[in-house]
């Protein structure tokens, strides 16, 4: 049993619909019957008291006075339907981003999530997209989220006032907004007021526009262009402009800006696209803009990349091209190339699939079944290897409504008496785990996981088959950062929300993509080396993750260039994990839940991922203080804190280094 009580110091007043504070002979009396029921009744007292969410700092301190005199305290809205501040302070983790799919049918495609969807996750936060077509959240956002992003491409979604409007609320509950590349509404007056923004509009189309005044900021991965086709004489009324153009004498543009609500970044000064190719550069540091503009709170950043400070090592095998035949003397199956020149010699963990339809005798080759079915024994028992799946029939379009029925042959391989729909999902997944399962894995082993064949964009109902099968995913992003694409754009996030669940996407990308999709040249892929040291430095963005398909058994150049890659990256300071031990870090790292209280941190969920990031401006960690730390090391700019994997950790820091 316990005793709760209402309004010891901050209250709110049902009848003025006003929060206020507790008088103090109204405090003096509730404190007098606290004290007969701790005393004669020894009962725990829970307070409630009531502050605007806005005010977030009055609750921290209202919670403290009431844990102060020894009652559990709660501080939240009359509602409680925020997320209020108690004995410790919950962080929220997520962030809601706003898209149309009106002009982005596909997120897997759309600029929110290839641009934006990384960089917060490297901030330590969860992407949580919502689509305005379905309106606008009618839930509370404050207290659930720690910001709202929104990427728009056009000034007019559809929903008239009610987006300025929405947003405006939101901003005077204390939530902070930042918008990319078009606010998406029209940029009237009116409407702008409410946003502490102005338009003009006195110059001439014609008129030159010109840059008057650069922050430091800007010009990050590529310069600003002016423009006269979007120059939009948009003003702040408050707030910091990094970009002002201006058009003729009379016109300005604030184009990218911290504001009081948060800040913006207006087309065509977000990102640039490289002249006669599909890449493109970020004018501005996404990571440093996006913390600025929410005010993101000092908080350690759940890590992904590494363990016990160590960059982690993941390596798996697409199925493709397991029967073909390879450019070597007795032209031996690129299986048993890869087996002997690669498995057999690195012996770190390495997770391997196959597709069941280029080696079962229900596939492509039933004459050659026989032979492949024994090389595939052969990899998967050895110890180091975990096993998967590559599908059945490796369909190339997962997607239903993405498949070109003129084209049906282009869907998936063609297997004789087979076609691939979406009514097939459970032949791909469940049938091709079961098979592996019952002809090719050894005793003691299962297929642990489900790798993404072809355009790694499955379906809702594909996720949710490779969970219902107990195996976890991978495949998928577009991490492709190198000397010729040396931008943020070109790194993918953690993965993508399907429905109720979570597509996991490699790390890296693999040698199709670094040898013009296998035209050339093969030894290509020593160039993910590039991509490993872009992504290690000047922040580390990724584990080390050996991406590629047996048809790299199939020439002498691929192979070498297989085994350059092998040896850099076995002669850096790695741990080596499976498929199955990222993924478990990348679903932590999607619900894990951080907390903040008198003595410092406390993290629960993180039993798989074994990383924070932090600001070694915090301290170190004490080690007699903290629990379920083990340790730390420095990287760059980067203070990285290892964790036991215990389901609660209490993280303590201190001003001087442990012995």
């Amino acid at each position: 049993f316990a005793v709760a009580v209402e309004s010891l110091y901050q209250e709110w007043d049902q009848a003025k619909t006003q929060y206020g504070e507790v008088s103090q002979s109204e405090r003096d009396w509730i404190l007098g019957q606290l004290k007969t029921v701790t005393s004669q009744y020894r009962l725990p007292v829970i307070v409630i008291d009531y502050a605007p969410p806005a005010q977030r700092e009055l609750a921290r301190r209202t919670a403290k006075k009431i844990k102060d005199l020894g009652y559990i305290p709660w501080v939240s809205t009359p509602a409680l339907d925020y997320l209020g501040i108690g004995s410790i302070e919950v962080m929220p983790r997520k962030i809601l981003m706003l898209y149309d799919s009106r002009t982005d049918p596909d997120l897997m495609e759309a600029p929110i999530h290839r641009f934006v969807d990384f960089p917060v996750n490297y901030l330590g936060y969860v992407p949580e997209h919502w689509d305005v077509r379905q309106g606008l959240p009618s839930f509370p956002v404050v207290g659930r989220y720690a910001g709202i992003i929104t990427w728009f491409r056009s000034d007019d979604v559809g929903l008239g006032a009610a987006l300025p409007q929405w947003l405006q609320a939101q901003t005077a509950q204390g939530v902070r907004v930042m918008v990319f590349n078009h606010f998406g509404f029209p940029l009237e007056a009116k409407r702008l007021t409410l946003l502490q923004l102005a338009i003009g509009g006195g110059s001439r189309e014609r008129d030159a526009v010109t840059i008057v005044r650069q922050d430091r900021r800007i010009g990050y991965e590529a310069a600003p262009l002016p423009s006269r086709e979007e120059f939009v004489p948009l003003r702040l009324l408050q707030g910091e402009s990094l970009l002002t153009l201006r058009r003729g004498k009379d016109d300005g543009e604030d184009a990218v800006a911290f504001t009081p609500w948060g800040g913006y970044a207006l087309s065509p000064y977000v990102v640039a696209q490289v002249p006669q190719a599909k890449t493109f550069r970020w004018l501005f540091d996404p990571i440093r803009l996006i913390h600025e503009a929410l005010a993101l709170p000092a908080m350690p950043a759940p890590d992904t990349t590494t363990e016990n400070g160590r960059r982690l090592l993941l390596i798996h095998i697409d199925g493709d091209g397991f029967p073909s035949r390879a450019e070597l003397p007795g032209a031996p199956f690129a299986g048993e190339v890869v087996l002997k020149q690669i498995l057999e010699p690195y012996q770190v963990p390495t997770t391997v699939s196959v597709i069941e339809g280029e080696v079962a005798a229900t596939g492509q080759y039933p004459e050659l079944a026989p032979q492949l079915e024994r090389i595939a024994r052969r990899i998967f028992a050895l110890p180091h290897v975990e096993v998967a799946s590559h599908s059945f029939s490796h369909p190339f379009v997962w997607k239903e409504e993405n498949q070109d029925p003129a084209h049906p042959e282009a869907i998936s391989l063609a297997i004789p008496g087979y076609h691939y729909s979406a009514h097939t999902l459970d032949r791909e997944i469940k049938g091709s785990l079961d098979y592996i399962d019952r002809t090719l894995a050894p005793p003691g082993k299962r297929t642990e996981v489900f790798l993404w064949s072809g355009d790694t964009n499955p379906s809702d109902a594909a996720v949710a088959k490779a969970y219902e099968a107990t195996v976890y995913n991978l495949n998928g992003g577009d991490t492709l950062i190198t000397k010729t694409n040396p931008s943020l754009t070109a790194v993918a996030p953690l993965g993508l929300q399907k429905g109720a669940f979570f597509q996991v996407f490699a790390p890296n990308q693999n040698e199709n993509e670094y040898t013009n999709l296998w035209r050339g040249p093969f030894y290509g892929y020593e160039r993910v080396i590039e991509t490993f040291e872009m992504t290690e430095h000047p922040r580390r963005l990724k584990p080390i993750n050996i991406y590629y398909h047996f048809y790299s058994g199939t020439k002498k150049a691929s192979l070498r260039a297989l085994q350059k890659v092998y040896d850099w990256a076995l002669a850096q300071p790695v741990s080596p994990v499976s498929v199955s031990d990222y993924a478990k870090k990348v679903l932590d790292f999607q619900r894990l839940v951080i907390a903040r209280d008198e003595q410092g941190w406390r993290i629960r969920g993180a039993t798989h991922l074994r990383e924070l990031r932090s600001d070694p401006a915090w301290g170190y960690p004490d080690l007699a203080q903290s629990h379920g730390v083990v340790g730390y090391a420095d990287h760059e700019d980067d203070r990285y804190i290892h964790l036991s994997g215990e389901a609660e950790v209490r993280v303590t820091f201190t001003g001087r280094p442990p012995a």
